[in-house]
């Protein structure tokens, strides 16, 4: 099973649109707090359209809690533009992978990147990407390594 990870995220339109990715993907949506909205945020209803209520979401109060529930056998990626390898070049073939995205304005505390292997997504020309898109660039290498979306 695919994870998607936000890290405290603050932008409740990223956050609606990752949902829709999580639900077209079959990926289940870690949200780790504290969160920059409200759930209920007209927002976040608004990109995630009617869909929002058939995302497979998770709430953690820390990321303690959430990784002591990830299996060992399990793969931990933080997708940050310091990261030392392409998103292409992991495998993301693993039965468990977890995709750890950060905080629009600050990114992952480096504390929690140890827990695991950091990627980028190479560019040119800008240090970051929207957080959404950024996202759905890394779910669909992942799937195009898995085979695509099985039934």
């Amino acid at each position: 099973m695919m994870h998607v990870v936000l890290y405290q995220p603050e932008i409740p339109h990223n956050t609606g649109a990752i949902g829709r990715l999580c639900l077209a993907t079959r990926a289940r949506l870690h949200l780790i707090k504290s969160l920059g909205f409200s759930l209920e945020d007209k927002q976040l209803k608004r990109v995630g359209l009617d869909y929002w209520q058939q995302v497979d979401v998770r709430i953690w109060e820390s990321w303690e809690e959430l990784h002591a529930t990830v299996k060992a056998d399990a793969a931990v990626y933080f997708v940050e533009c310091h990261g030392d390898m392409a998103h292409w070049d992991a495998d993301l073939t693993a039965g468990e992978v977890y995709l750890v995205f950060g905080p629009e304005t600050r990114g992952i505390p480096l504390s929690v990147i140890s827990s695991g292997q950091c990627l980028r997504i190479p560019m040119h020309g800008t240090r970051s990407l929207n957080l959404a898109t950024a996202a759905g660039i890394v779910m669909y290498e992942a799937l195009r390594q898995r085979g695509g979306i099985t039934p």
